[in-house]
């Protein structure tokens, strides 16, 4: 490229000099000029050779252009399997310490279940301090398939009564999981939580909530059935029905459990009525039952005793207002012993018949009002006293009042006030006024 621009610049400079030079005027300049016309046209031709051989020579040095490559046909992906999700796992739960005095003793002591008999000297106080009450759970939750979540809950805590009071050994309360079809409204549950029956908790420091003093309910092995019903307006109706197992005594002949030797669960069911009850508020009724039996073995000849276990009961929840709400529990039936009924009681071993009783509890709460809240309540069970043998519980009540106090969001320090009465068939009654302070860590 280089040697044409050269010629081509000489071809300018010898066409400039010929524009510019002056008209031959004698016949020697016109042959001189004929001569150099002659010798540019061979200059010229040459240089047109010149140009033609650059022209052929750069182009054999110029690569070929490549062939065109045809389109490869696009290859499949391969689908990669989704991509495995772990379900999320949540620690909740609670550091508690109770201290608790009682002016009389009291069974079981770190909780009151009911007050002992009279002794010839009197009242005889005592004073506990425990954390075993100490929770401890997880909330599992996912991965979801479809339309159906799942989730589950394992929890325990350290009331299992076995081992030294600074050393108790864990005690499983829940483990269960849970499939919910949200868009159905309905659910099912597989383990062990609480019962359908009875579904309310008074809220007492105690920490027994109860128990044996009115409010029947525990926790027990289950498969539960949930459905959800819109009604008209803002009713809902929720029926719930579960297959349990059948909790029975093992003080008979065969030393295995009577309810597993009936050869099938007990059935629970439960009705309940949510509507409106005043200003954003919602009140809840619900109807509900449990029926079941035990084949209590007698002796080597094969001889048992069929024991039924059932009971029916209405719980309500009503928002009377802003911060302040009415709930309890009313219930009749027979051998409730193992719902923490009867006051621990469930047959007559003289007789081989069931101890029918009845009871219930009431509650009062009020707020939380800034940082405090209050509750005011009592509860009874009541067994029927032709049922019971000589020295048995004929009848067990108690009253509370307490508050508690928020110290930050997660620490609470609460206070309760509780008298007790327990009648015995021919033994003298016991009363006791405890009063149990707690400090509360939640997370």
């Amino acid at each position: 490229m280089r040697q044409i621009v050269l010629l081509a610049g000489l071809l300018v400079f010898v066409l400039a000099g010929l524009a510019l030079g002056q008209e031959p005027s004698t016949q020697e300049e016109l042959q001189a000029l004929k001569r150099e016309n002659a010798e540019l046209r061979e200059k010229i031709r040459q240089l047109e050779q010149s140009v033609d051989e650059i022209k052929k020579l750069v182009l054999k040095e110029a690569p070929a252009a490549p062939a065109p490559v045809p389109e490869a046909a696009p290859v499949a992906k391969k689908e990669e399997p989704p991509a495995k999700k772990k379900p999320s796992v949540e620690l909740y739960g609670y550091i508690k310490l109770d201290a608790a005095y009682d002016t009389s003793r009291t069974d079981v002591g770190d909780f009151a279940r009911w007050v002992m008999p009279e002794g010839p000297g009197g009242h005889d106080d005592e004073f506990n301090l425990t954390a075993n009450q100490t929770r401890v759970g997880l909330n599992i939750n996912g991965p979801e398939a479809g339309k159906i979540k799942t989730s589950g809950v394992v929890e325990i805590d350290f009331y299992s009564l076995e081992g030294g009071e600074n050393k108790p050994q864990p005690m499983m309360r829940q483990a269960f999981l849970k499939l919910d079809w949200p868009e159905q409204d309905f659910s099912l549950l597989a383990g062990q939580t609480g019962d359908v029956i009875s579904p309310l908790l008074p809220d007492t420091i105690n920490y027994t909530v109860g128990w044996w003093v009115g409010n029947i309910g525990y926790r027990r092995p289950q498969f539960r059935m949930t459905k959800g019903f819109d009604l008209s307006g803002d009713l809902k109706l929720q029926m719930q029905g579960a297959f349990v197992r059948t909790i029975g005594h093992t003080t008979g002949y065969d030393p295995g459990d009577s309810g597993e030797d009936a050869g099938f669960p007990t059935f629970q069911g439960r009705a309940a009525l949510t509507f409106p009850a005043g200003e954003a508020r919602k009140a809840t009724v619900g109807l509900w039952g449990h029926w079941g039996q035990e084949e209590y073995d007698l002796d080597a000849a094969g001889r048992s005793a069929e024991l039924s276990t059932y009971s029916i009961g209405l719980d309500a929840q009503i928002p009377l207002a802003k911060g302040v709400t009415l709930q309890g529990e009313l219930w009749r039936g027979a051998n409730v012993d193992a719902y923490l009924g009867g006051i621990g009681q469930g047959f007559n071993k003289a007789t081989m018949e069931e101890i029918s009783g009845m009871g219930g509890w009431a509650t009062l709460t009020l707020g939380p009002w800034k940082n405090f809240k209050f509750n005011l309540g009592g509860a009874v069970d009541d067994p029927v006293n032709r049922d019971l043998a000589s020295g048995n519980r004929a009848r067990n009540m108690m009253l509370l009042g307490n508050v508690y106090y928020n110290i930050t969001s997660a620490v609470q320090v609460g206070l309760e006030v509780s008298p007790w009465w327990t009648r015995y068939i021919n033994l003298e009654e016991g009363q006791s006024v405890r009063v149990q302070g707690t400090f509360i860590y939640r997370f």
